[in-house]
């Protein structure tokens, strides 16, 4: 195993395909974004362990033009979704691309219908496109910033101008200090708050205000972040930023660099450009060089986000990096697979540390969830092939859920289960996806009490039939399992399946850590608890003491 990832040279995009020696993998990585869809193709050197980007798509689909009167995502916008997607299904065959891993951001986040449009991507493409929070979002552009330049332990802002919502990320090359994603962006300001064009000098000022109360309590925190005497330096990713780099440098230079990495643009050539912007028509945006239909009606929104980022941190300048969530999504896909250690490390474990941040945000008794959690996993590997064929992601989830299943004490003993669903849904996991995360919640909220039903709205919120099942059939082991620490106490030490599945049997040998305990109450309650797992698995479940050594 290589122990970091490294830093390789910023090639030019490249159109043709390349081709892989034996031990290379090329995966495709698609970011559904509310101005843009995205979608890079990279080759993944996993004896490096680095990843070069062979190919690349963009079509700008406005997702986030939202119909006026319902807020939905708008039909015409969905269709030109379904259009990019597909393409991007055919560039990625065509380059041999092994997986396509797509996420979805603010546009689909927000919208009443964005599951619907998920829905019937998975249904005609086939393909399964991740929810993701703002706060993963921000992570996983981290991932693809560090994938591409060295922080060398000093602090760097890195700042992502999207359609729909702003993220900014403090950082070192280390664990991030501070990920936030605040709605402003470029497409929803346009949208939202400019009505005139020009724009009038009474709607500039009202838009720079709202800017400056939306991003105001995220560069705070960011702010207390820093340690006394440090100025971090600004990263900038994504089309707005390099599109005024792009125009900036054109007019300076007469050419703009390729690739874009490590150009500048400082905040008195930003605010002369705005300047110049707010006083221009569409139309007259239009005839400046470089500057494309689309991106010429959002541009001085986008342009305003980032001059106060700048001005409130102060900041003179900002360098640019063209890798940004796209790229994060590979190298998330390399950590989750082992190929990078060391420097990005916690990237390994951050669904963990997630989960145990959010135990001790709720008070959770842990060594009670611990062995919960030891528990459900035996009893998930034992029956895994068996009465199961789930695999590592649903073992993770189930771990998760078992560690969190009581969390809703926090808020009160009735009802505890639901109360767990719904702090656990709003907790900002990171490292899951929202449907990842709902399957946590919908687990953990059938710990106890009803199985589930169609008419529960939380388990309609599972609009993937795949998690549905997952909750199906991995909560009956998590009833079991909280059943097996009944007084909290660890009176279990062990358990061991034993199957006769011609019969349709399964003995559930129990040994007890003290082996004068009867565990009458762990007994009683795993016969109480036992129904689910036999309807669910059409087996009989017998419950022994093991009370020999």
């Amino acid at each position: 195993m290589v122990n970091s990832i490294s830093n390789p040279p910023q090639e030019n995009p490249v159109t043709l395909p390349t081709v892989p020696s034996d031990r290379d993998r090329v995966l495709a990585a698609i970011d559904v974004g509310t101005n843009s869809i995205h979608m890079v193709i990279a080759r993944i050197q996993s004896d490096i362990p680095t990843f070069t980007i062979v190919g690349r798509e963009k079509a700008t689909v406005r997702l986030g033009d939202f119909c006026k009167k319902t807020g939905e995502l708008s039909a015409e916008a969905m269709d030109r979704a379904f259009v990019a997607l597909k393409r991007c299904q055919e560039v990625a065959k065509s380059l041999n691309a092994e997986q396509v891993i797509a996420v979805a951001t603010s546009a689909v986040r927000e919208a009443p219908n964005g599951q619907e449009f998920l829905q019937r991507i998975e249904n005609e493409l086939g393909l399964w496109i991740n929810l993701i929070s703002g706060a993963e979002e921000a992570r996983r552009i981290y991932l693809g910033v560090l994938s591409a330049m060295s922080f060398n332990n000093q602090p760097h802002v890195i700042v992502d101008i999207g359609g729909g919502s702003t993220e900014l990320i403090l950082g070192d090359g280390h664990e991030p200090r501070t990920l936030s994603s605040t709605k402003v962006g470029a497409v929803r300001l346009t949208a939202e708050q400019v009505k005139t064009d020009p724009i009038s000098v009474t709607e500039f000022a009202g838009l720079q205000a709202y800017i400056r109360g939306m991003l105001e309590r995220s560069i705070e925190d960011l702010q207390a972040h820093l340690n006394p005497g440090e100025r971090p330096r600004l990263v900038g990713t994504s089309g707005t930023i390099e599109t005024l780099v792009a125009l900036n440098a054109r007019e300076k230079f007469g050419a703009v660099p390729v690739p874009l990495n490590g150009c500048e643009l400082s905040l008195k050539d930003l605010k002369d450009w705005i300047n110049r912007l707010r006083k221009m028509t569409l139309a007259e945006r239009l005839a400046i060089p470089g500057l494309s239909e689309r991106r010429s009606e959002i541009i001085l929104p986008g342009a305003m986000i980032l001059q106060e980022v700048m001005t409130q941190l102060k900041a003179e300048s900002i360098v640019i990096c063209e890798r940004s969530l796209r790229e994060g999504v590979i190298v998330d896909w390399m950590v989750a697979h082992g190929l990078i250690e060391d420097r990005l490390r916690y990237q390994g474990s951050v669904r963990e540390r997630s989960i145990f941040k959010a135990t001790q945000k709720y008070q959770v008794n842990l060594e009670h969830s611990q062995r919960v959690a030891e528990f459900a996993l035996s009893l998930f590997d034992q029956t895994q092939e068996k009465l199961h064929f789930w695999g590592d992601e649903e073992r993770m989830l189930l771990w998760a859920a078992a560690i969190l299943h009581n969390c809703g004490h926090h808020i009160s003993h009735s009802s505890h289960h639901k109360h767990s669903y719904y702090l656990i849904r709003h907790a900002e996991l990171l490292g899951f996806t929202e449907m990842e995360i709902e399957t946590i919640a919908n687990l953990a909220r059938y710990h106890r009490k009803n199985s589930p039903k169609k008419r529960h709205e939380t388990y309609r919120n599972l609009t993937s039939k795949r998690h549905r099942r997952v909750v199906e059939q991995l909560y009956p082991l998590l009833r079991l399992a909280v059943a097996l620490d009944r007084r909290q106490i660890g009176a279990i030490q062990s358990i061991q399946c034993q199957f006769n599945l011609d019969q349709r049997e399964m003995r559930l040998l129990v040994k007890p850590s003290n082996f004068d305990d009867p565990c009458e109450l762990e007994l009683w309650s795993l016969a109480g608890k036992k129904g689910s797992f036999e309807t669910e698995y059409g087996v009989k479940l017998t419950p022994v003491l093991q009370v020999s050594a």
